[in-house]
């Protein structure tokens, strides 16, 4: 539980192909009721992919909210009748801010200031899934700088507000906050 007696808030990083996706899923499904929170737009053959594995990969039965922009809405518009919010991904919701950036500057920080307060407050457990860049090569361009960074410091934002976090490694998940005796 959140200090203020709020839903817990979880996050759950790793890097590409860490089982992360996939833990959060199960640690969501324990809950039965859940809403699913898909940030990402088909913008591409291999993203129109992702997208169809990830669909084919969740129950049929979670509503899906397709939202690449205001993910803070999102998850305010969700109250307990939901059961457990599941957003994937951070990692695609921070590329689609930087695009949109570019288009209406200013609007980066607004949304994210709105992600931040619907966590400190939300009003149905939330678990959110994030790639880990902190540990990779510093990107040779200033726009995969600039995306590092941004991901980089949103983790570290939602990790401070979140109750519990979760490092995947390999399938395996080790507790950075909160302990694993929370998830058993």
């Amino acid at each position: 539980m959140h200090p203020s007696g709020n839903p817990p808030v979880t996050l759950v990083l790793g890097g590409v192909r860490s089982g992360k996706s996939r833990w959060a899923q199960q640690l969501a499904a324990r809950a039965g009721k859940v809403v699913y929170i898909a940030t990402a737009q088909p913008s591409d053959a291999e993203m129109e992919e992702k997208i169809r594995r990830h669909r084919a990969d969740r129950p049929s039965t979670w509503p899906t909210i397709e939202e690449p922009l205001e993910l803070g809405r999102a998850i305010a518009s969700c109250d307990a009748d939901c059961g457990v919010i599941l957003v994937d991904c951070l990692t695609i919701f921070t590329a689609n801010l930087l695009h949109a950036e570019e288009q209406q500057p200013g609007s980066m920080p607004q949304r994210l200031d709105e992600l931040y307060r619907a966590l400190r407050n939300p009003r149905a457990p939330v678990i959110l899934v994030s790639n880990e860049v902190g540990s990779g090569v510093v990107p040779a361009y200033e726009l995969g700088r600039r995306y590092r960074d941004a991901l980089g410091e949103l983790n570290q934002r939602v990790a401070a507000i979140a109750d519990r976090v979760v490092l995947m490694v390999a399938g395996l998940p080790l507790a950075l906050k909160g302990g694993m005796e929370a998830f058993e």
